[in-house]
């Protein structure tokens, strides 16, 4: 039962890594929008959280980068933000 849990979440997080993927391919979402990171960002979590399970070393280590470039691309959403409402 526990390994099911496990695996919907890794799924989950595939689900919005490939979707977020698929969304800009289509036009759907921009590289810099919050949109797209935030999806990225949540799956990468997802699937480290999955990982907790069934380890995979490369796995991990590429999620721990999915989750350092979402983030970097949050931050510079915000600060674009932030430069937008000051002007």
């Amino acid at each position: 039962m526990i390994a099911l849990l496990f695996d919907i979440v890794g799924m989950t997080g595939t689900f919005l890594v490939v979707g977020a993927f698929f969304m800009l391919q289509l036009g759907k979402a921009k590289p810099t929008g919050l949109l797209y990171n935030m999806m990225n960002l949540s799956g990468a979590i997802l699937l480290l959280i999955s990982l907790c399970y069934n380890f995979n070393l490369a796995s991990f280590v590429i999620e721990i980068f999915w989750i350092a470039a979402s983030l970097i691309g949050l931050y510079k959403y915000l600060k674009a933000k932030q430069t937008t409402a000051v002007a």
